[in-house]
């Protein structure tokens, strides 16, 4: 690990642990978390974690760049991993899986040279850890994906993905939690509220939760409140 620091406005740093994508850098990015709310208190306005890197966001009407940026470089100095057994909540998400809301599971299954039932119970065996949330709000960046199913995301995006969606791109696995565009690969769908203004921190997943899907049948679903319209599909390659 070589950390590094990179300028992020006039209120932030970017802190790059890691260049490539693995479950322990969690263990770094939740230590770190944790040393940079102790050490800034009430100056901590955010912290953003990702795959790799942390975003720390401070109030520069009570630190400067330059003082945040010593902080940090004394942090890294000292760092060490989290406790692998802190491990975060977990939650079972159920998923209808079927090409007619998930029109991708026959594509991934191409690709992977596996048959749909196998790449079903590849994706809904593993246990998922959420890296990081963004692009859309409740929207949670899974993985590790099961290298069988590692796929590209779609050469043309599709203009509306419907809420509940889930989904693969690379070795990343994700939910939908709104319609939204997007260019995952569809294989199913779940009923599980991801995103509700009425909920404490809004988000049903946080970085370091830990994510099952367990499949269901058509019924199932239908009996729990899920949506079975179809995806009304477009161009996607």
């Amino acid at each position: 690990m070589r950390p590094a620091l990179e300028r992020a406005g006039l209120d932030g740093w970017m802190v790059r642990l890691f260049d490539t994508i693995e479950e322990q850098n969690l263990l770094w990015l939740t230590a770190l978390s944790h040393e940079c709310e102790v050490a800034f208190g009430g100056a901590l306005v955010d912290l953003v974690p990702s795959y790799t890197t942390l975003l720390v966001v401070f109030d520069p009407l009570q630190l400067t760049p330059c003082e945040v940026r010593q902080q940090l470089g004394k942090i890294l100095v000292k760092l060490k991993p989290a406790e692998t057994s802190a491990e975060g909540e977990l939650h079972e998400l159920p998923t209808w899986y079927d090409a007619s809301v998930g029109p991708d599971l026959e594509r991934v299954a191409e690709l992977s040279g596996m048959t749909t039932k196998a790449v079903i119970e590849a994706h809904s065996c593993q246990e998922y850890r959420v890296f990081a949330l963004g692009f859309s709000p409740g929207f949670a960046f899974m993985g590790l994906l099961d290298e069988a199913l590692k796929c590209p995301r779609l050469d043309t995006p599709r203009s509306k993905v419907p809420a509940g969606s889930v989904a693969i791109a690379g070795r990343q696995t994700a939910a939908y939690p709104a319609a939204t565009p997007g260019g995952w690969n569809l294989i199913g769908r779940t009923n599980a509220r991801l995103f509700d203004r009425n909920r404490t921190g809004f988000s049903l997943l946080k970085v370091g939760d830990r994510v099952r899907f367990v499949g269901v049948s058509r019924a199932g679903f239908e009996e729990q409140g899920g949506d079975v319209t179809p995806v009304k599909d477009e161009a996607s390659s």
